[in-house]
C-alpha cells in the first residue's frame, strides 16, 4: 500500500497521465493526478507533495509557466519536466527556471522511477520536534534540507518565538555536521563585559577571576554548528571581532597568542530588521553580508495556519506525558479557539498555554476555559520592524471554507511576501533571494499588489 507524501502528476493526454500514474502506483509511490496548470495549482494549495512531474505542452498553462509559477509559491518543491519535443532552448529555459530534470517522451519506467528516487522530498522530515503542515512551513523546511547539505552560513530572521532555534537545530541535524557538537549562545543574555571570553575563551590570567584557561563556544563547536541567537544584539566593537573570525576562520582566546583554527558552521539568528539595524549603524554592514549567506525568514505562526493544531496537540502530548496526564486531547470547541487567536508570541506562546492547559483540564478533554486564552500577555514583538499586510489577522487565523483555500493561500503568500520586502528595505534582489523566488516573478506580484491596493507608491 502506498503511503508518504504524493507524487504530483500534471498531463493533459488522459492516456499517459493514467500510465504514468499506473507506472508509479506499482512501485508503491502515492500519486494525485491534474489534467493542467490550473488543476495543479489549485491542488497544491490543499495539498502537500513530494514532487511534481508535469508534462510541457499544455493549455492554458504550459509546463514552464507552472514550473515558475510553483517556483514562485514553493521554493522547495522539486519538479520534473516530460517533453516529446527535444526543444533545447525549452530545456535550458526551464532549468534556469528551477526545473530539477528533463524527461524525453517516450521514456522508460525504469528513467521515471530513477528521477523519483533522485529528487522527490523525504517522506518525513526525520524530526519529532518538527511540525511542518503548513505550505508555508513545508516550503521553509524544505529550503533548510537543501542549505543543510552544504557549508554555508544560515541567516534566520524572524518575530520572536518562531521557532528559529528549532530551525537552526534541524539544518545541523540534516547537515553533515550531525556528529559534531552544535552550540548555542544567546549574545543578549549575556553581559558585554562576559561576551568576547564567552565566545572567544580565555588563558589563565587574561583578566580579574580569570584562574584557568577556558576554551570559548567557538572551540567548543569544533566539527560541528554555532548558533549565535539574537546576533543583532551584540556590541559593535565585539562585531569587529566576529567579522575577523569568520573571514579568517580562526579565533584567539583573550590573552592569548596562538590562534586555533576553525571547523564549524555559523548560524545566526534576530528577531529585528537587520537591515534597518545596519542603517541606523547599529550593526555594522560588512558583518551583515557576511552572515547573510543563505537568509530564511520563518513566518509567524498567525500565518502557518495549518500548523496551528497539530503544534497544540504535540505540546499537550509532550506536557501531558510529563504531568503523568497522557491522552489529553482537546474539544472541537477548543481548537476552534485556538485558530480564532491571533498569536502575538508565536509558538513560544501556544506551547506556554498548552502547559497551562494540562493543569487547569479537570477531565481528559481539554475545553475552551482550560486554555485560558483571556491570560495570555501579548509578547513584545517589533511590529513597526516586520509590519503587516493589509489583511485583518483575525481572517488569517480561521480556516476557511474549501473553495476558498487558493484565495487563502494567495493572502498568506502576498503577506509573506510583503513582509519581506519590508525587513529587506524594500529591496526587491535581496527580498527576492530570502524568498527564492526570482526578482522578475517578484517586481509582477508587486506591480499586481499594487493595483490591488495593497503597496503604496
Amino acid at each position: 500500500m502506498a503511503s508518504g507524501l504524493p507524487i504530483l502528476v500534471v498531463e493533459d493526454d488522459l492516456a499517459l497521465r493514467e500510465a504514468v500514474c499506473d507506472t508509479l502506483e506499482l512501485a508503491g509511490q502515492a500519486v494525485v493526478a491534474a489534467a493542467g496548470g490550473e488543476e495543479a495549482l489549485q491542488l497544491l494549495a490543499r495539498q502537500t507533495v513530494s514532487l511534481v512531474v508535469s508534462d510541457v505542452r499544455m493549455l492554458p498553462i504550459d509546463g514552464i509557466a507552472l514550473l515558475k509559477e510553483i517556483r514562485s509559491r514553493f521554493p522547495h518543491l522539486p519538479v520534473v519536466l516530460m517533453t516529446a519535443f527535444a526543444d533545447v532552448d525549452r530545456a535550458v529555459e526551464a532549468m534556469r527556471a528551477g526545473a530539477c530534470d528533463f524527461l524525453l517522451k517516450p521514456f522508460e519506467p525504469k528513467a521515471l522511477l530513477d528521477h523519483v528516487q533522485r529528487y522527490r522530498l523525504p517522506e518525513t522530515l526525520d524530526d519529532e520536534r518538527v511540525v511542518a503542515d503548513d505550505p508555508l512551513s513545508r516550503n521553509l523546511f524544505g529550503l533548510a534540507t537543501r542549505v543543510a547539505q552544504s557549508d554555508t552560513t544560515v541567516l534566520l530572521t524572524g518575530e520572536s518565538g518562531v521557532g528559529k532555534e528549532v530551525v537552526a537545530r534541524f539544518i545541523h541535524q540534516h547537515s553533515a555536521r550531525r556528529k559534531g557538537p552544535f552550540v548555542a549562545i544567546n549574545c543578549a543574555a549575556i553581559p558585554d563585559s562576559l561576551l568576547e571570553a564567552t565566545l572567544f575563551g580565555h588563558e589563565k590570567g587574561a583578566f580579574s577571576g580569570a584562574q584557568h584557561a577556558q576554551v570559548g563556544k567557538f572551540e567548543q563547536a569544533q566539527h560541528g554548528t554555532l548558533l549565535l541567537d539574537e546576533i543583532t544584539e551584540m556590541p559593535l566593537a565585539l562585531q569587529a571581532k566576529l567579522l575577523r573570525v569568520l573571514q579568517e576562520r580562526e579565533v584567539e582566546r583573550v590573552g592569548g597568542q596562538k590562534p586555533v583554527s576553525l571547523d564549524i558552521r555559523v548560524v545566526a539568528t534576530s528577531n529585528r530588521d537587520m537591515a534597518d539595524a545596519v542603517a541606523k549603524g547599529l550593526f555594522r554592514e560588512d558583518l551583515f553580508y557576511r552572515l547573510n549567506v543563505f537568509p530564511l525568514l520563518i513566518p509567524a505562526l498567525r500565518q502557518r495556519v495549518q500548523d496551528i493544531i497539530p503544534l497544540a496537540r504535540h505540546f499537550l502530548a509532550e506536557h501531558g506525558g510529563r504531568a503523568g496526564r497522557p491522552g489529553l486531547r482537546l474539544a472541537a470547541a477548543a481548537e476552534e479557539a485556538l485558530q480564532h487567536h491571533t498569536w502575538p508570541g508565536n509558538i513560544r506562546e501556544l506551547e506556554n498555554v498548552m502547559q497551562r492547559a494540562v493543569i487547569l483540564a479537570t477531565g481528559d478533554v481539554v475545553d475552551v476555559d482550560s486554555l485560558h486564552l483571556s491570560a495570555a500577555v501579548p509578547a513584545a514583538r517589533p511590529a513597526a520592524q516586520w509590519p503587516q499586510a493589509a489583511v485583518p489577522e483575525p481572517a488569517l487565523a480561521v480556516p476557511p471554507p474549501e473553495a476558498q483555500k487558493t484565495d487563502k493561500l494567495r493572502e498568506v503568500e502576498r503577506e509573506h511576501i510583503l513582509e519581506t520586502l519590508a525587513a529587506a528595505g524594500g529591496s526587491r534582489k535581496l527580498a527576492g533571494e530570502r524568498l527564492g523566488m526570482p526578482e522578475r516573478t517578484l517586481r509582477h506580484k508587486l506591480r499586481q499588489y499594487r493595483l490591488e491596493g495593497f503597496l503604496k507608491g
